[in-house]
């Protein structure tokens, strides 16, 4: 059996495939950004998942795609504990935007992005995965994301920013504190998570003009930290995987125009177009 995995910083998509390449199981645990979990959990939240726990030994290669895995030293940690948990597997780890090239391939060059609790983007030929810019995370980065929106909402709302009716909708719904927030950004694990889970009363709100202008910006950052920077911005089509392009996908695409890009598609959850690039190109 083989085991795909397509990790971010709030959760992780598995797939497992039986020995005639047919899905035998599909299922998910949190995510495991080696920048954000302690290592000594991977293993531990695993197990936590029965049906993984079943097929654990019938398992001989896994190949995982994280966030987070863009340096060899996380790519060796996260071998390191799935190799508790998988024996007798082949652990092979990359980073989540070899995961996004490979599910976004159509067939021709293309700019991919990744818009979820983080961001990132790349020039993928159908061979060659170039990456002209870094990673910089939630604190410095990941403009146009989960993480970035829900830092702004939240920063608006304690700096009294927001219009009346959302100030009041937001205090009634999350009856948030100072302490309370300050606890979760700076003293709890995945605080990247932690912000992008505000996504959720943005997007029930995002035909309210505030928010679909903050949401505007905040895409039109993305566009140009990470993606005209790319020499084949302006010619190749752009590609969009993750849960945030998909909800703002009408703004993300405003945006585009603006600038004259072109986006391509946008995958809400790559992990099917991963699983079947696998079976065609690499199984």
């Amino acid at each position: 059996m083989v085991a795909i995995v397509d990790s971010g910083s709030t959760k992780s998509d598995w797939v497992i495939l039986d020995d005639f390449k047919k899905v035998f199981l599909k299922t998910e645990t949190i995510g495991f950004n080696p920048n954000f979990i302690n290592k000594e959990l991977i293993a531990p939240e695993i197990q936590k998942n029965s049906n993984l726990i079943l097929v654990k030994n019938s398992i001989t290669k896994v190949f995982f795609y994280g966030s987070g895995c863009g340096v060899q030293k996380n790519c060796e940690t996260i071998e390191n504990e799935l190799k508790k948990v998988f024996g007798k597997a082949e652990i092979i780890v990359k980073e989540d935007l070899m995961a996004a090239a490979y599910a976004a391939y159509s067939g021709k060059p293309a700019i991919v992005c990744i818009l979820g609790t983080g961001s990132n983007s790349c020039f993928f030929d159908g061979t060659n995965l170039k990456i002209e810019l870094p990673s910089l995370g939630f604190l410095i980065g990941d403009e146009g994301s989960g993480s970035a929106i829900g830092k702004q909402l939240i920063r608006r709302y304690f700096m009294k920013k927001l219009p009346a009716d959302l100030h009041n909708e937001f205090e009634s719904d999350y009856q948030l504190t100072i302490e309370d927030a300050l606890k979760n950004m700076y003293h709890a694990p995945r605080p990247n998570a932690y912000l992008a889970n505000f996504n959720k009363f943005v997007i029930e709100r995002k035909e309210h003009p505030y928010f679909k202008n903050m949401v505007f910006e905040e895409m039109k950052s993305f566009f140009e930290y990470q993606v005209l920077p790319y020499d084949e911005a302006k010619d190749a089509e752009i590609n969009f995987i993750g849960s945030i392009a998909y909800y703002y996908e009408n703004i993300l695409r405003s945006v585009a125009s603006e600038l004259n890009l072109n986006v391509g598609h946008v995958v809400q959850k790559p992990i099917e177009s991963l699983v079947d690039y696998h079976i065609k190109y690499i199984l």
